[in-house]
């Protein structure tokens, strides 16, 4: 199933978005569903990192650690 969403871009990414659109012969529906996915996938390792990040029984090594235990 699919939704319909309706949304207002500035002129110019709308028109890099026809260029690219035309260049792949794919519909700017496919454009647009691809970078939502690929937007989403990026917020959701960013929260895992920030979430590490403030989670105080997560073990930090030190560089100098981790370049010994990975043997560089």
């Amino acid at each position: 199933m699919s939704t319909a969403l309706s949304v207002r871009i500035p002129d110019e990414l709308a028109s890099q978005l026809s260029e690219i659109a035309r260049e792949t012969e794919r519909p700017k529906s496919f454009h647009i569903q691809k970078a939502i996915e690929a937007y989403l996938t990026e917020i959701a390792d960013l929260q895992v990192a920030i979430d590490r990040l403030h989670d105080t029984s997560d073990p930090v090594i030190s560089i100098k650690d981790m370049r010994q235990e990975l043997e560089l």
